[in-house]
């Protein structure tokens, strides 16, 4: 018992794991990709994924797209990807590509 409140010390004091969880179908949205692949934590779902956009000669750009907010259910944290990875978008474009 000592130990297993030992080894809980020095992982973090028990803190939930996360797990990345299988990619959802992309969404296109002004010539990006959508893509929400939320990371399980604790019962609940975070808001992660990509924002990918097709170039010419067959190359995608790819960028990890992750929020703090958690949501209890998969199809919920889906639709609140899109949504603000749409607004995203519209605010940044092709920036978020940039190296910056």
């Amino acid at each position: 018992m000592f130990k297993k409140l030992i080894g809980s010390l020095f992982k973090g004091g028990g803190a939930a794991e996360s797990r990345s969880t299988e990619e959802a179908e992309a969404v296109e949205y002004r010539g990006f990709l959508i893509v929400s692949r939320p990371q399980e934590q604790g019962g609940q779902y975070r808001v992660s994924g990509f924002i990918r956009k097709p170039i010419e000669g067959g190359e995608t750009l790819e960028h990890a797209f992750e929020r703090s907010d958690l949501v209890p259910g998969r199809e919920a944290c889906d639709a609140l990807m899109r949504q603000k990875a749409e607004r995203y978008i519209d605010e940044v474009g092709d920036g978020m590509f940039s190296s910056d």
